[in-house]
Order: structure tokens, then sequence, then C-alpha cells
């Protein structure tokens, strides 16, 4: 179905081509960057009627008879110059049915398209799997095919923009919730699971309470948009938060303000740093790229892998369960035998590393390497241990281990929140290639199924387009291996020029808020037409270009107001709810 009247005809002064085209627009119509239009024209040979869909990425008028600029005066100002106003617009071609590539003929109708035909200017028509991905400019739902997302045919997910603007995180939430909340999951939906690093505030740890923009029926438009879509309102109904522990303190509290039920801490045993080799995870890139760091950090952590499989094995034959602890020879000046803090684990390798070189089971420790290279990594180990040794213990039990443990697969929430934003950015990256690395190797073991999405903002600082390191190595793994395995990366990053391009290249779906001028122009963003590029400037906040491989034109679309509460003053609270907080009051 298309618009009743036609917007206009195609422009017989510029040239018509298969791919593009010019319409003039009737004098008495509206048509705006964006609007999706149909043009049906003759074979020249009666052969049958071909069919052009299109995207308007370019609208123009001008006075057509004046010759200067003063003529403009003269016109609208005086009146006394015969004139006409020229209204065109371009469009970019989206798709021809059948697939003739011959162009329109000059004077053919063009329409808007809207129904059936719209669906099939942007192939919403032939997705086998289609998700909400916003609402366009004419009212309408887009969609995403979600086969190119969860690694059938693409996988993986790259937002750009500038922060504070652009809303990267808040259209990731909003695409889980798309997926999570959409038909297209089946018999997976329960056992597909997201994690999701937050890096700012606390701001996603409302995400399972309704937003009160909803709960006091104030956002009609809104809701409309989420009706629309075919979503509910609603908060996100299987969540789960873990934070850090609090640092310096004897009790494992999560160090957090602004909420504390439902919170659950992390932190990993001395025994699984070594066991796993997350050794690596320690050292940031700067550290690697100097010397012969990252050749003597292989050999401890496979030195230290040996350790803590001899001690598994230790407790095994004596049936227990394996501890958070290292049971070693005898080391520094107090003769300690287990290791059971981050600092203990220093003192420990300095003990192999630098002292009594002589010694067969020291020189195996340290290898081929020089003493010197064994000093930086003890300086580096001694620099990040205030800002990891309340994520590492020895001294916990191991019931206390397996309740710390986090594995967003085994979860049983959909939604797993990890707080990270207290952490260093040495501490952050090792919590986030800990983690992934983790859930790498588990789906490696498990297969595809079930889907697990990864949501990381930041991404250029944890895999920067220079230099090297093991998170660096890890999320490109993922960004080429990912899709096989189920594993689907949601990046956000202010500036993609910035992040390693094997992690950005492989995201099948590209969205863009708005954009640095300078940023704009790199090759990085050639999925966006000239137009696009100069639009994404002032884009709006809640408004993105996405892109996605079947469409051959970016479009432009906004998101609706969360139902979710993103941050503490947005949760709705039940008018029972409110009596029995004012009855706690009372009593207090």
């Amino acid at each position: 179905m298309t618009s009743s009247e036609p917007i206009g005809y195609v422009l017989g002064t510029k040239e018509a081509t298969p791919l593009e085209f010019w319409i003039a627009v009737d004098a008495k119509k509206v048509l705006r960057l964006d609007d999706v239009v149909e043009v049906q024209t003759q074979r020249p040979d009666g052969g049958g009627i071909v069919r052009f869909y299109g995207v308007v990425d370019y609208v123009r008028t001008q006075y057509e008879g004046a010759q200067f600029d003063t003529d403009t005066f003269l016109v609208a100002k005086e009146g006394i110059l015969p004139i006409n106003i020229s209204y065109t617009a371009h469009v970019q071609v989206t798709r021809i049915e059948p697939e003739e590539y011959l162009p329109p003929q000059p004077g053919d109708p063009v329409h808007l398209a809207v129904g059936k035909q719209l669906a099939s200017a942007l192939y919403f028509d032939s997705m086998d799997t289609p998700i909400p991905s916003g609402i366009m400019n004419n009212g309408n739902a887009a969609y995403f095919n979600y086969s190119f997302i969860n690694g059938e045919k693409g996988a993986h997910v790259n937002i750009s923009g500038v922060s504070g603007v652009a809303t990267k995180t808040s259209y990731a939430l909003f695409l889980l919730y798309s997926i999570f909340n959409s038909p297209v999951l089946g018999s997976y939906k329960a056992n597909t699971k997201a994690l999701i690093f937050n890096v700012k505030g606390e701001d996603l740890f409302f995400l399972d309470k309704l937003n009160q923009s909803y709960g006091n029926l104030e956002n009609q438009k809104d809701k409309n948009k989420y009706e629309l879509m075919n979503l509910p309102v609603q908060p996100f109904k299987s969540a789960s938060f873990r934070a850090t522990p609090k640092r310096d303190s004897l009790t494992i509290d999560s160090d957090l303000e602004q909420r504390s039920e439902g919170i659950s801490v992390y932190l990993w045993s001395i025994r699984e740093l070594c066991r796993d080799r997350l050794f690596r995870f320690l050292f940031t890139g700067e550290d690697l790229d100097r010397g012969n760091l990252s050749y003597l950090v292989t050999t401890v952590e496979e030195r230290l892998a040996r350790l803590a499989e001899e001690n598994d094995q230790s407790d095994r034959q004596s049936r227990r369960k394996p501890q958070a602890y290292l049971q070693v020879e005898a080391f520094g000046e107090e003769g300690k035998t287990q290791i059971k803090t981050f600092r203990d684990l220093i003192d420990f390798l300095e003990d192999k590393l630098l002292n009594d070189e002589d010694r067969e089971e020291n020189r195996r420790w340290l290898g081929r390497n020089v003493p010197a290279t064994a000093e930086a990594m003890i300086r580096r180990l001694y620099g990040i241990s205030s800002e990891v040794n309340h994520l590492i213990r020895g001294d916990l039990s191991p019931d206390e281990v397996a309740k710390y443990q986090l594995d967003p697969i085994a979860s049983d929430a959909q939604l797993t929140v990890t707080d990270i934003h207290k952490l260093s950015a040495r501490a952050q990256k090792f919590v986030v290639g800990v983690l992934l690395q983790k859930l790498f190797f588990q789906k490696e073991k498990q297969g595809r199924e079930p889907v697990v999405f990864i949501v990381l903002d930041e991404l250029n600082k944890y895999a920067p387009r220079d230099g090297r390191s093991p998170i660096k190595d890890l999320l490109v793994d993922i960004a080429e291996r990912g899709r096989s395995l189920g594993i689907i990366l949601i990046g956000a990053q202010q500036t993609a020029s910035e992040v390693e391009r094997r992690v950005v290249g492989q995201a099948a779906i590209r969205v863009v808020g708005r954009l640095d001028s300078a940023e704009a122009e790199r090759p990085e963003y050639n999925f966006l037409t000239g137009s696009c590029r100069k639009r994404a400037l002032f884009l709006k906040s809640g408004t993105m270009f996405v892109h996605q491989p079947e469409v051959p034109a970016p479009i432009l679309v906004n998101f609706p107001f969360p139902a979710y509460a993103t941050r503490k003053e947005e949760v709705f609270f039940s008018q029972a709810e409110i009596t029995s907080i004012e009855a706690d009051i009372d009593r207090f």
C-alpha cells in the first residue's frame, strides 16, 4: 500500500539511475529526510512493471527564475519578480523488485511508502527474525534481523557517539530489552543471558524496577511507542546485581551506596587466579610492551598453574574441597607456607624470582629472563596490589568462594549487572579480562547455545587500536570467533576510530549517535552517507542511525523513554509500597 496521491514525480532535469534519482516534490506536499518512497515504472518494452523503493537523503528548495542572490529580495520582500519555487529531493534506492537494474522514467509518480510497501522498502518483510530497533521519523517501527545479531548469519553490535549525548548505554539496554521481550528467542528465551559491565555510577542497579514515569501514567506518548513495537511496559524481570567488596573491611559487604538489598559480591580465590591462568590480566598493555616482561609473565603464570593443580590434587587425596589458598614451601622472612593474600603472592614470587638465583627451583621460575625483568614484574605487582587485593582472596572457605563466584551462564537471572565503576582502570581491566576469559573457555566447552550478550562500554580502553594486551587479544578473539561460540559483544565507545579494527569491523550491526565533527569523517563511518555524517553532528539524545547488512541505507530511529528505572530517583513505588515505607519510618 502507498499513499493515495503521489508526493511528486521523478525529476526530468537530473539523471535518474537504478541506484539514485531525484523527485520534483508537489508544492503542497511534504517530503522529509528519511521518508521512504516507492516508484513504479513501466518497462520501455512493455514487459511489466518495476518497483523502486528508496530513502530520501537530501531535500532542497530554491527559486527558479532568479539569477542573482539579491533577486531573493525582489521576490520575497517586494514581490516584483515572477518566479517559481523548486522543491526537490534526492532518493537513495534501497530495493528494486523485480531485480532489474534499469532507471525509473522521468515523470513517473512517486508515492510515500506505507504499510507493506514500507516493509518491502526496508526489507522488514524478508526478515526471518525481526526485533524492534526503534521508531522511525514516519512513526513506524524499525527492525533488526536477529539472525545478524545472534551469530546465525552475523554477530555483534557496535555503538558510537559522544558521551552524555549519544545515549550509547541506554540504546544497548533498549536493544537487550527488545531481544528479551520479543518472540524470536523461542525456546531459548529463558537461557539467553546478558552480562553488563557497569562503568558509571550506580544507575544500572535499578533495572528490575518500573520507571515512575510509567507507573504514574504520565508517559502515554512513550507507552504508545512500546505498543507500536509490540513490547511490554515493564522492568527487566530477571536481573541479578554483583558488586565488588569493600576495601579494607573485615566483612565482605558490597561497595555500593544506593542499594543494599538483592546485591551479591564477586571475587576470586588465590587458587582460582593461578589454576585458571588469570595472572596475565594483572598487567596492562603498557606493561607488556616493554622488554621481556610478557615472556616472564607467561612463565610465572604457567608455574603458578602447575602449583595450583598440585594443590587441588592434594586436597582431593585428603578428601576435602579445593581450598582458596595455595600451600607452598616456606618463603619470606617469616617462613610462610600458605599464600592467603595478594601480598603473600607477591612475597612468594619475589622469593622465587629475586632471591637465591642459584637454587634450581628458583631458576625454573625465572627461566631465561634477567633479574631486572623480574624486578620490573614485582614492581608492577606492588603497584596494583592495593587495587585488587580485595578481589583476590585466599582466606575464605571453599563454600564462601563458591558463594561469591560470578558465572552469568549458570545464574538463574537472565541479566547480570556487574559493577566496576569504583575500581581503578587497571583493576577494571583485570575484572573484565578475567570474566571474559572464563566465559570464553566455558562456551568453548559448552557450545553455542545459550547465547550470551556482553555489554561493554569504553571499548577503546580495553581494545585500543595501538599496542597489545591480554584483554585486547581476548576481545579480538571474541569478535572473530564469538559468533560460533554464542558470545555476542555489544560494544560502545565515543570514537570507533580508536578501537582495534578487527573488533569494530566484525560488528554486523552498527549504531551511531551524535559524533564529533572530526570523528564523523573517519573511514570507520563509511556506512553513513554524506548527508548522514553531517546530521550525526547534531543528533538529539535518544536518536541514532542504525545500519544492518540487509538494508543498504542507514535508518534514523529514536527509542522510547525506558520502562525500567535507570537511576534511583526514577524508581516507581506503588501506593502499598509507599504506605509500608511510611509505616517503617514511623516505627523507627
